[in-house]
């Protein structure tokens, strides 16, 4: 694959984004880290809509827009064209979704096409429910947020349910390499989606992709809430290659009301002792991350 140069902007600006978008960012970082012999496929969300506004599009590679759940089936297609041509050696195939369509709408295509083996990366833009059609929860939104179908009130705190784990899922298909990025750690991204595309078969990242109008909160706020993300322990950063997991250490851990606190989503916690609760749950979640992927900073040696 060519190398792409600093002045190359393969997802071009003028887009129709929200001010803050994490997912724009997120698909320039890795349409930077790709390079121009790919071809890629997109489920219909905020993406789809923000960046094709007919009759312009940002995307300065072939691009092919799918139905809300099948841009791992489309893309398949794609790889299964290239690969009887001859052209699969030169041309990388990347699908994308975000959280709904690749949790809930587009699982069932998705893990076929795992299943199947064919040289795909999957890409997820994580921003954590369903922002194109008004903020309605999916299997990625996480314990307690509020949304316009999970509302805190006087029989819940917002969402019941913890985040499905998508890696998890995905590394007990086999495949050879699944990786969790955040957009506020952009180096980490470009290393992951590279190696991603170095290797045959299929491949999934997930990457942590602030929304300010779902999380409501400021449009300068973005990168520093995904690096409190991280930091806290609730968006731990690894990559599994043939299963063998490896982890981002911490410098330091936060607590994760750092990260809760500036978003209006999780505002209901912090009024009340059931809200008080709930924190402790969303903090031994964080603690469950850091013992299981190891992520606490090393101590300095006496």
């Amino acid at each position: 694959m060519a190398p792409t140069r600093d002045t190359d902007h393969l997802f071009a600006a003028g887009h129709s984004a929200c001010a803050g978008c994490g997912q724009s960012l997120g698909a320039r970082l890795v349409l930077r880290a790709a390079g121009r012999q790919v071809i890629a496929t997109d489920a219909t969300g905020c993406l789809e809509v923000f960046s094709t506004n007919y009759p312009n599009s940002a995307w300065e590679v072939p691009w092919l827009h799918s139905l809300f759940e099948n841009s791992a089936a489309i893309a398949a297609g794609v790889e299964a064209a290239l690969k009887i041509t001859g052209r699969l050696k030169d041309i990388r195939v990347i699908a994308q979704g975000g959280d709904g369509s690749t949790a809930d709408i587009g699982f069932g295509s998705l893990s076929g096409m795992l299943e199947r083996g064919h040289d795909i990366l999957y890409v997820c833009y994580d921003n954590e429910a369903y922002m194109n059609t008004g903020v309605q929860r999916s299997g990625l939104t996480p314990l307690a947020a509020s949304t316009t179908t999970s509302p805190p009130g006087l029989e819940s705190l917002g969402n019941p349910t913890r985040k499905k784990d998508l890696p998890a899922i995905f590394m007990a298909h086999g495949i050879p390499y699944v990786a969790t990025a955040s957009v506020a750690y952009p180096f980490d991204v470009d290393r992951k989606v590279k190696k991603a595309l170095s290797i045959r078969g299929p491949k999934y990242i997930q990457m942590h992709v602030p929304c300010p109008l779902g999380w409501r909160h400021d449009t300068d706020q973005t990168m520093s809430i995904a690096q409190l993300a991280v930091q806290t322990g609730l968006y731990p950063l690894f990559e599994a290659e043939d299963g063998k997991v490896t982890a981002r250490k911490l410098a330091k851990v936060l607590p994760v009301e750092d990260y809760l606190r500036p978003q209006g989503r999780f505002a209901h916690l912090f009024r009340g002792e059931a809200g008080k609760a709930e924190l402790a749950r969303i903090q031994a979640l964080a603690d469950e991350n850091i013992r299981k992927f190891g992520l606490a900073p090393a101590r300095a040696a006496s």
